[in-house]
């Protein structure tokens, strides 16, 4: 592979989606079928699901339902309609869900000091909907561990569940049917659930590049992050956005501060189904950096691109976990890189379902995985680090033609920026793999040119 270099490249202008794809109305019914069958398979007779703001994306997966200041619990046996509990505020919004199902005032989920004087008890509620002793319950949350014994749902909750089912029962730990990083029913995405994603990843994108290209010393933090015109999509992490000595912390939010020239910055920005992020100095060339570190591309922003580009041109339908790992450990093993967690991860409604990709992992990719591509050096030194996180997914021949038949607005942008990454910055990708950002691996190293990235062309 060619040497990463910097160059004059500019960032085409690639075409935006006029609407937010809509899901199909039955779906939702169909991955409630869905679980059932995995359901069925764990001898698990019913699942229960919870949910609160930071952690919705397995009830609104299911049922389009996400739950507002409250908590929720969705409630799945065996057959019929499932059944929500939800608090004072999300009642009526429940009522609204494209999947039908029997709602149970719970008003334990409503805020503090919220009348509390309508409603039955949980474990009445529980026992009425097949929490009988000797029953089987999988508790789906957003964690799986090794215990299956193990559960981050409410001790409210789960307390109330161990008692009804006894010492015959089993309560257990069922975050797998949905997120099992080798075939969880939200980690092998159909053609609708994608274009979602697609149309995500160009407003995170589209959110990115204007603030790359509106940067100015001078301005605060806050004032740059309104650059990202964030259109109310729910979001999947917070804003994430700071420069100077805060941004070698790299989760915080934007302050007052204002931007100075040759600072450090970073920034993230995530909604339901992408996230994008880009971290570089605010200068516009190396002579602006101190003189120890003038060498950040050479030493850190080159060997970062290469091992990307590589990561790219090796990931595909059929290739293990392992195999990227080995990408990545390969060429930023060095402990200077500060490499440290999973060399990609699965996305979906939240920022991370979970990763196949760890060393010697077996997992062998799927068609219909989304993924993130997200490997972030943390140097802990003065070259800071460097970042190109954008949103892919892996689709076989079969989901390409829906995708291309059904949406084509969506297939002409994916092919746009195939091109582009092939012929400009001289990533070649396989056919599998489908980029859904509109910065399709594009890096500025010094964000006050970004016309100026790096590429693998000569």
């Amino acid at each position: 592979m060619s040497s990463a270099r910097l160059a004059n490249i500019g960032l085409p202008t690639f075409e935006m989606p006029d609407v937010r794809p809509e899901l199909p109305p039955e779906l939702h019914a169909e991955r409630i079928e869905q679980l059932r069958e995995r359901m069925a398979a764990r001898h698990l007779d019913i699942a229960i699901v919870w949910a609160d703001r930071e952690h919705s994306a397995g009830m609104s997966f299911l049922s389009g339902f996400d739950p507002r200041f409250e908590e929720a619990i969705l409630l799945i046996g065996p057959d019929g309609e499932p059944a929500i509990l939800v608090g004072n505020e999300c009642f009526g919004m429940a009522g609204a869900a494209p999947l039908p199902m029997r709602r149970h005032l719970l008003q334990d989920l409503s805020l503090p000091s919220q009348p509390r004087d309508r409603s039955r008890p949980l474990a009445e509620i529980l026992l009425e909907e097949g929490v009988r002793p000797g029953a089987r319950v999988g508790v789906v949350g957003w964690k799986t561990y090794a215990d299956r014994g193990i559960l981050e749902a409410p001790s409210f909750l789960v307390d109330a569940l161990r008692t009804l089912v006894g010492p015959s029962g089993v309560v257990e730990n069922a975050a797998d049917l949905l997120i099992d990083p080798a075939d969880g029913l939200r980690v092998i995405n159909d053609a609708d659930q994608l274009a979602l994603f697609e149309w995500a990843a160009t407003q995170t994108s589209g959110g990115i590049r204007r603030l790359l290209d509106g940067l100015r010393p001078g301005m605060t933090e806050r004032e740059a992050v309104r650059l990202l015109d964030w259109n109310g999509t729910p979001l999947s992490c917070h804003l994430m956005l700071s420069a100077g000595p805060r941004a070698r912390l790299g989760l915080l939010s934007p302050g007052d501060r204002p931007i100075e020239r040759g600072d450090p910055f970073t920034v993230a920005f995530g909604i339901w189904g992408a996230l994008n992020c880009r971290a570089g100095f605010v200068v516009e060339d190396a002579a602006e950096l101190p003189e120890p570190i003038r060498d950040y591309v050479p030493r850190l922003v080159g060997p970062y691109f290469e091992a990307v580009a590589e990561w790219y041109r090796t990931i595909r339908v059929g290739v293990t976990g392992g195999r990227l790992h080995g990408v990545i450990a390969r060429r930023l093993g060095d402990p200077f890189f500060g490499i440290f967690l999973n060399a990609g991860h699965q996305i979906h409604l939240d920022e991370w379902v979970n990763s196949p990709i760890w060393a010697d992992s077996p997992i062998v990719l799927r068609s219909g995985m989304a993924f993130q591509v997200d490997i972030i050096p943390a140097t802990g030194s003065p070259w800071f680090t460097t970042n190109i996180e954008d949103g892919i997914a892996l689709a076989d021949e079969e989901l390409r033609a829906t995708i291309a038949s059904r949406y084509p607005g969506m297939w002409r942008r994916i092919e746009a920026r195939r091109a582009f990454m092939a012929e400009t910055l001289g990533i070649d990708l396989h056919p599998d793999v489908l980029p859904f950002s509109n910065l399709p691996a594009y890096l500025p190293p010094f964000l006050l040119r970004p016309d100026r990235a790096m590429t693998l062309r000569l």
